[in-house]
């Protein structure tokens, strides 16, 4: 995959996942969805099936972090594909608390 950018839009070639970046580290990066890697937006998907260990799905409206925090991507459609950089899934972000009201 080429370099990342924020805004970029990639697209699974095993299931329905869309992502957006929104934050991207230098240099090239290894996103994968479901075992097979992330192709762009308007390429067309080639014959793959899922793989069934990494079906874990994605969630519409999420945003998917790195253990590193370099890289944030943002599920704009959903699919059955785990999100992953190489083979380590990414995680959702937590939200942050909001201050208390006292």
């Amino acid at each position: 995959m080429a370099k990342l950018k924020p805004g970029t839009r990639i697209k699974s070639a095993v299931c329905a996942t869309e992502l957006m970046v929104i934050q991207a580290p230098d240099g090239e990066v290894d996103i994968r969805c479901g075992g097979a890697p992330m192709i762009g937006i308007g390429d067309p998907k080639p014959e793959r099936a899922i793989d069934p260990s990494l079906k874990a799905g994605s969630q519409i409206g999420k945003r998917y972090v790195d253990a590193a925090g370099t890289l944030e991507l943002l599920c704009t459609k959903p699919g059955e594909g785990t999100i992953a950089i190489g083979t380590a899934p990414l995680v959702l972000k937590e939200a942050k608390p909001l201050p208390a009201s006292d």
